[in-house]
């Protein structure tokens, strides 16, 4: 069986990122006086999922951690996560791939 080097060592930027994560869906489970139970039976998942994500753990699922910010309307600003009109340093390199590729054009002649 292959490890998954990322989900059992992510890189720290990762697994802080993810453990925030967590923390703010359980903060928010609790402003909202929800039970592990009651969210589960919401986002059609088992308990032991939605306690995963509030750890933080890097093999729960995406799409429970999704389910989990849309369940306490939390789902905007995901929408907003690799937008490309927000990826300044992608931009700048395709600009300048743009740049490399365009060809000198011909000057049209007036000449008969």
């Amino acid at each position: 069986m292959r490890t998954n080097t990322l989900t059992q060592s992510p890189p720290y930027a990762v697994e802080s990122a993810i453990k925030r994560l967590g923390q703010g869906l359980r903060t928010a489970r609790l402003r909202r006086n929800l039970t592990i139970e009651e969210v589960g039976e919401k986002i059609g998942a088992g308990t032991r999922a939605v306690s995963d994500a509030e750890k933080g753990k890097p093999t729960t699922a995406t799409a429970v951690y999704v389910a989990l910010l849309w369940v306490y309307d939390l789902l905007e600003p995901w929408s907003a996560l690799a937008d490309p009109a927000h990826d300044v340093e992608g931009l700048a390199l395709s600009e300048r791939r743009e740049r490399a590729r365009r060809r000198p054009g011909k000057d049209l002649d007036n000449d008969f």
